[in-house]
């Protein structure tokens, strides 16, 4: 018994010490506060300055094609070529995709023959008309025979409009087995493939003009009211890491009822690494404030936060600021410092 209870004495007190040690009771302890350090030179410190100037809001977006269409066949046929690929550039007319047209060529041969069958018959008719208005006027038929000659010709001449009509719309809906560009553009994507049927409505290939792209935002009304048509307004493309210059061709008028915002459509510069669906920043003017700059030099990036050293009191110390926009060799700072305060070299 005595032996069950001095084991389990020295458990707890291993136990005890193992708490102890990493609590760090053995080891040496620092008080809170900031150490003691020597004066430090300030002469190379920069100090905070603050600048009123304007402003911008940055509003999400998206690069649009002003000109896109979406192409589908009008037939109900099987797809016997398809030209061009995704990516691919084409020119306004060039032939994209044939459907078979056998049965197609072989109406409009019929409505030809058609056409060619109701020509001899009228012009026999027209021979008629012309014998029986002489015999007439001799006397040797009747007023009925030669008005008989005359309904025929007529009848013809119907006959010979309904037959070309016939001809116009098969020869129509052959021409319909080719389907052409309507645009000079960019193919974005193909949704068919040769031995596919094609169906009316249905889209096989889309196509965009990269020539008429433009971005469209969504800006809230207090900023859209302010917006003018035909003014310039800035554009960031994060993805290219590229900012251009757009213009406003139109300021839609109606707010969203749940955002209650406008939709504004500026014009963007031609670019061949634009894309339509990218997305962008639309930098709307805000109005003026006052702005707290640094040197971009004097901040050091740490992981994802940005750190500067501040010089107060003859010590040094580290501070983590939030940044905004960089001007030119300035730096805009949301958070972290005051005016004023002096900014040392990064170590």
């Amino acid at each position: 018994m005595n032996k069950k209870l001095l084991l389990a004495l020295v458990s707890i007190a291993i136990l005890l010490l193992l708490v102890a040690a990493m609590a760090g009771y053995f080891t040496d302890k620092i008080e809170p506060g900031v150490n003691d350090a020597q004066a430090v030179d300030t002469s190379t410190a920069v100090r905070v300055h603050a600048q009123s100037g304007a402003v911008n809001e940055p509003v999400p977006a998206s690069v649009e094609a002003k000109e896109a269409t979406v192409i589908s066949s009008r037939l109900m046929a099987r797809i016997t070529a398809i030209n061009v690929r995704a990516g691919d550039y084409v020119e306004q007319g060039q032939l994209l995709l044939e459907l078979e047209k056998t049965d197609l060529q072989a109406r409009a041969q019929q409505a030809r023959d058609q056409v060619r069958s109701v020509e001899a018959r009228l012009t026999e008719a027209g021979a008629n008309l012309k014998r029986a208005v002489e015999l007439h006027k001799r006397g040797l038929i009747a007023v009925a025979d030669r008005d008989a000659a005359r309904a025929d010709a007529a009848a013809l001449e119907a006959n010979l409009s309904s037959a070309q009509q016939a001809l116009e719309e098969a020869e129509t809906a052959v021409s319909f087995s080719e389907i052409r560009s309507p645009i000079t553009g960019r193919v974005v994507d193909r949704f068919a493939e040769p031995g596919d049927t094609a169906s009316p409505g249905a889209k096989l290939l889309s196509l965009y003009n990269p020539f008429t792209l433009r971005v469209e935002a969504r800006v809230r009304e207090q900023l859209a009211l302010s917006l003018k048509m035909g003014q310039t307004l800035q554009v960031e493309v994060p993805a290219l890491d590229k900012i251009y210059t757009a213009k406003i061709e139109e300021i839609v008028p109606a707010a969203d009822p749940g955002s209650r915002s406008f939709l504004i459509k500026a014009i963007l510069p031609s670019q061949s690494s634009l894309l339509p669906g990218m997305y962008a920043r639309l930098h709307v003017p805000a109005g003026n404030r006052v702005r707290l700059l640094i040197p971009i030099e004097r901040v050091a990036q740490i992981g994802q936060l940005d750190v500067v050293w501040v010089a107060q009191e003859g010590r040094i110390e580290r501070r983590f600021v939030r940044l905004g926009r960089p001007i030119g060799e300035l730096v805009e700072v949301i958070s972290g410092l005051s005016e004023g305060d002096a900014v040392m070299p990064v170590p």
